[in-house]
């Protein structure tokens, strides 16, 4: 599977400069206080796969506010702020059985609106946070797709971020591309009681890059496949986006897709150059030139904005930390976080409100995946809550 392969890759290069990566010395460990019930990527536990959360804040009521989650082929999910899980909704059927499923991957809020990219359908999909009433249109079009022959090819709508544009009265969403460098904006458009979207422009990021030394290099994969986006999060103040590709590093471009973008960091295996083994089907990597970063590692993932202080908080699933940096994009401080002996492990969604969600969480709240929640009887992930004055002592 590709996310393995890219594993695979972090852990060679990490063995290449002498440090394990799941051993991420050096760094404080913030303490979560809640976590939400594990799901099981198996038949029994119906394919769920923790992958992305948001917050919903009550404006009435603060302390009743909503943690809105993907789980891949499980659904969506919804939890109180102690983690208790309040509803769940399938994803969509397959349209026939030799189709994919619906797969929700990723999900921001908007108002009371939660917006969730559908990897299996090639969709986007809106629910009413409270209750998860289905408000999607039944004639949404496919974001990147011409056919249904395409949708099967799983080149579909994968990273998502939206925000309400005042100017323009009107709300966007910003959907990568699974498998390439391509980032959609959708402007949506209600119908009735409904909603579903249109187009308005892509941008291609760049999938090779020149070295220093003047070599061409580009991420190995399988053959055809390019570096992909998933993390992202717009700056509503500014019109910006950031935008995790994740084995290139970190962009800052406009939301709307204009302009020149902006790598204002690299994963620190950037440059690596890496063989393809088909039969293997993993990639070995070569000696590292030492162009890359020092930050984050491959796979750059959960992207979220503390607009209190400033910051924007990324994943760095390959060595199983979080890096914080002032915006538009200076490097603070990376930590860890820990739910009692439960490190989080390979996050691949982050979300931050940094207002006060009632006495539980009176500073605000950072939600984040934990890929390895430990303490179930099978493979398992879940969510897990930290208070954010927790996590602002990790960043001096």
């Amino acid at each position: 599977m590709p996310w393995m392969r890219r594993v695979l890759l972090v852990v060679f290069t990490a063995i290449l400069a002498g440090q394990h990566p799941a051993v991420a010395a050096g760094y404080p460990k913030v303490d979560a206080q809640v976590e939400t019930p594990g799901l099981f990527d198996d038949a029994e536990g119906g394919n769920a796969d923790a992958d992305d959360p948001a917050i919903w804040v009550n404006d009435h009521d603060p302390s009743r506010g909503i943690v809105v989650a993907t789980a891949k082929e499980g659904g969506l999910h919804s939890y109180r702020l102690d983690g208790k899980q309040i509803k769940h909704v399938a994803a969509p059927a397959r349209p026939g059985p030799e189709h994919a499923p619906g797969r929700f991957n990723n999900v921001d809020i908007v108002d009371d609106l939660a917006i969730v990219s559908d990897r299996g359908r090639d969709h986007i999909r809106f629910y009413k946070v409270n209750g998860l009433e289905d408000l999607t249109a039944p004639d949404v079009p496919f974001v990147f797709s011409a056919n249904q022959s395409e949708v099967d090819e799983q080149r579909t709508a994968y990273g998502l971020a939206a925000w309400y544009d005042r100017a323009d009265r009107a709300t966007y969403v910003l959907v990568s591309r699974r498998s390439t460098t391509q980032v959609a904006l959708l402007k949506v458009e209600p119908r009735g009681k409904r909603y579903s979207y249109r187009v308005v422009r892509t941008l291609d990021l760049p999938g090779e890059f020149t070295l220093p030394n003047g070599a061409k290099w580009q991420p190995c994969d399988e053959p055809g496949v390019q570096p992909q986006v998933e993390g992202m999060v717009v700056d509503h103040r500014t019109g910006t986006l950031y935008a995790g590709q994740e084995d290139v590093g970190i962009w800052r471009v406009s939301a709307k897709l204009t302009g020149r973008p902006v790598l204002i960091d690299k994963v620190r295996e950037f440059g690596v150059p890496g063989t393809y083994d088909p039969e293997t089907e993993e990639c070995a990597p070569g000696k590292d030139p030492g162009f890359g970063g020092h930050h984050v590692s491959a796979d750059v993932e959960g992207l979220t904005i503390h607009y209190g202080r400033n910051l924007l908080l990324v994943s760095s699933q390959g060595d199983n930390t979080f890096a914080a940096y002032d915006l538009p994009g200076r490097y603070r401080a990376s930590f860890q976080i820990k739910y009692g002996d439960d490190l989080v492990q390979e996050s691949d969604g982050a979300t931050v409100v940094g207002t006060s969600l009632g006495p539980r969480y009176p500073h605000g709240l950072l939600a984040v995946q934990d890929g390895r929640n430990a303490g179930e009887s099978r493979d398992s992930t879940n969510f897990k809550f930290v208070r954010w004055e927790e996590v602002a002592r990790a960043i001096p």
